[in-house]
């Protein structure tokens, strides 16, 4: 049973979740445009904000990339460098750590204003909130992993992870089979993270891919203004422009 389970979470469920990012994405952009954006309550508690979000994209920015970098380069690369796996584990430790503790502190900000500020709370629908704390869910489970790969030093458990990512985006068999023995710490960070691509398509966390280009050039776009900005001070033309953008998604 536990070798089923295996097989199917972390042999077939990869390419369900995927599927269902890429097709859902597509579909998105393409039917409604008009939600494919990050959402705005920039003007309640903006300090608050700003703050925590530096930090958390700066922090999530280079995690991402650590793991893109990471798991999809080939061993052999690192080998022709001379980067033993020792030495790339304790670098993913040191560098990964506080990339994840600078995130850590953007999302306990993040969190804190959108949970406990009833302005904020009062804009935030059931997906904003569910997905940042299945965000803040995975980051805790990613550094939880760092306490165990400080018993793997050797590199070892790394390469594991290599060669089960570099399977999967390559349609070879045997994938699941190289983490059928991870810590299930790993495998509980690895599922989690496989979930956000399945969900992905369904939430803010879309505004992700019209940087830089997409999102130019989207049919719409979102204004944000304060109280004291009244219609008087708005060109005609852009009030018109907006008066045929504006529906309901907004």
């Amino acid at each position: 049973m536990a070798s089923y389970f295996n097989q199917f979470f972390f042999g077939f469920y990869p390419y369900i979740c995927l599927s269902v990012f890429a097709i859902g994405n597509v579909l998105r952009f393409e039917h409604g445009q008009y939600s494919w954006r990050s959402g705005s309550s920039q003007l309640l508690r903006r300090r608050q904000l700003i703050l925590g979000s530096i930090l958390f994209h700066v922090g999530i920015l280079i995690i991402f990339l650590g793991h893109f970098v990471g798991l999809l380069t080939p061993i052999w690369v690192f080998d022709s460098l001379g980067i033993s796996h020792s030495a790339k584990q304790l670098l993913a430790i040191i560098a990964g750590g506080l990339a994840g503790l600078m995130c850590f502190a953007g999302m306990i900000l993040l969190i804190h204003r959108r949970l406990f500020d009833t302005r904020v709370r009062a804009t935030s629908s059931f997906g904003d909130t569910s997905i940042l704390l299945l965000l803040f869910a995975q980051l805790l489970l990613g550094l939880s992993t760092i306490f165990v790969s400080l018993h793997h030093l050797d590199g070892h458990e790394m390469t594991k992870f290599m060669g089960w990512a570099q399977r999967i985006l390559t349609f070879r068999g045997g994938a699941a089979s190289l983490i059928a023995d991870a810590h299930p710490i790993f495998k509980a960070h690895l599922f989690l993270g496989l979930t956000i691509f399945l969900v992905f398509p369904f939430t803010r966390l879309v505004h992700i891919l019209s940087a830089p280009i997409w999102y130019l050039g989207r049919r719409g776009y979102q204004l944000v203004r304060t109280r004291k900005q009244t219609t008087s001070s708005i060109p005609e033309s852009e009030i018109a422009q907006t008066a045929r953008l504006s529906t309901p998604a907004e």
